[in-house]
């Protein structure tokens, strides 16, 4: 055996076990990620009516603060699929490969901060006594902390929208995954970013296209297991 080949065969070891990585933290990110923003989250949001999401996250205080240690969870994989996908990716397209998992790191950081808004609406309720929690200067400050938890986010979601978008493109470009695959993820790209411009530009923005484009990502977890177990043609 030539040294050519054991390299050869180590590398893709290597990409095999990084894209069951990857496949494992995106399949737990799409689990969690819903329960932690809407079960844990968004329902107990009334919009327009700062007493009651006051009411509702007092009453419901234990899944409030789950919901915020999902999202946690989800930054750290997140952080583990930006660098297990560098390596799946990297034969394809070694700069592009690195440009792709910095952005979702930006998008992680982004996200990360955030969820410090969420932190702020715990420590807003845990300072002040139970008198409090109906005023509506309380029931502003905790929606605020909200809404700026929410802006940022959108705001992250467009860097991951870029993301995806250049996943796509390094998709497309390698021989291990169909070109359909990567046009999906693309078209999932483009439609956090529709969504987060809109949101950012529009009062009200209301569409959601990132409800409908998401396939390309679920596929990508098919496709990622599947190489993981089969192994790449490169």
């Amino acid at each position: 055996m030539t040294l050519c080949e054991t390299t050869g065969k180590t590398k893709n070891i290597t990409r095999r076990q990084a894209s069951i990585i990857a496949g494992c933290s995106l399949l737990l990110m799409a689990i969690l990620a819903p329960i932690a923003n809407l079960g844990a989250v968004v329902h107990l949001i009334v919009k327009g009516d700062p007493a009651a999401t006051l009411s509702n996250i007092v009453s419901s205080m234990g899944m409030f603060r789950a919901g915020i240690f999902l999202f946690l969870i989800v930054a750290v994989l997140d952080v583990i699929v930006a660098w297990a996908l560098y390596i799946v990716f990297t034969e394809s397209n070694k700069g592009l490969s690195m440009f792709a998992a910095w952005l979702r790191l930006v998008y992680t950081a982004i996200l990360a901060t955030s969820t410090n808004h969420l932190f702020q609406v715990m420590s807003l309720l845990g300072n002040s006594g139970c008198e409090m929690f109906e005023t509506n200067q309380m029931a502003a400050q905790v929606m605020f902390q909200l809404n700026s938890f929410q802006s940022g986010w959108d705001l992250g979601l467009l860097i991951f929208g870029a993301h995806l978008i250049v996943l796509g493109y390094l998709v497309i470009k390698s021989m291990d995954f169909p070109k359909f695959l990567g046009i999906l993820i693309s078209i999932a790209g483009l439609g956090y970013m529709i969504d987060s411009i809109g949101k950012i530009l529009v009062s009200g923005y209301s569409l959601q296209i990132s409800m409908y484009t998401f396939i390309g990502e679920v596929l990508l977890i098919f496709w990622l297991f599947w190489r993981g177990i089969k192994g790449f043609k490169n």
